[in-house]
């Protein structure tokens, strides 16, 4: 597990857990038990609720983000995608990251370990910081907000992810980071332990 600095905070609960893959992603098919936990109406031992969603956005707010509209946590995005029948198959880690955030109601950040540069930390982006997340270049405005931070800055957070440290077919270890909140008491150790679970039986291993 690759070291990670996380400062005191009066809310944040941050659950880590570093995955390694026996293949390069593009060749670990996800199985067909894990997309249908992407599906409306899954059975699972987890599932999320007004007071998760007021809790998290709670925990982004902090710092004078708002987690709202485009910004709203990445969460909130997958139980409306999976709601209207959107929510699919991407790669074998994503997917596992997807279910477990969508049941438990927080969001999770996946980042390519290779692509990412040490030393890692979590902290709150200062003014003017931003990040391109997807491949079409858009970016989001990060003052304010919790991210994870490498050598070149943010990277990560609970809403989008970067581009530059976002999962490929060539990914062989990632780094997920779980934003729990301590507003909600084990909720947290309980998504941790499932995710693992979950992780395992997919043939990913957990470090």
């Amino acid at each position: 597990m690759p070291e990670v600095r996380i400062p005191a905070h009066p809310l944040l609960e941050a659950g880590l857990l570093e995955l390694e893959f026996d293949h390069a992603l593009a060749e670990c098919p996800t199985p067909a038990w894990l997309t249908d936990l992407l599906r409306p109406g899954a059975s699972a031992p987890l599932a999320s609720s007004d007071e998760v969603r007021a809790a998290v956005r709670d925990l982004l707010r902090h710092a004078g983000f708002k987690p709202t509209g485009r910004s709203k946590p990445a969460s909130e995005y997958l139980i409306r995608a999976s709601g209207d029948g959107q929510l699919g198959s991407i790669n074998l880690a994503v997917d596992l990251c997807n279910a477990v955030s969508l049941h438990s109601g927080l969001p999770i950040s996946v980042i390519d370990l290779e692509r990412a540069r040490a030393p890692l930390s979590i902290d709150v982006a200062g003014p003017g910081a931003s990040y391109v997340f997807n491949a079409s270049g858009q970016s989001i405005e990060l003052e304010g907000l919790l991210c994870v931070f490498d050598a070149e800055g943010p990277c990560a957070n609970a809403v989008k992810d970067a581009q530059r440290t976002k999962t490929s077919g060539a990914t062989r270890r990632t780094l997920s980071v779980v934003w729990g909140t301590n507003a909600l008491p084990g909720r947290l150790a309980r998504t941790m332990a499932w995710y693992r679970e979950l992780a395992l039986r997919a043939g990913a291993r957990p470090v």
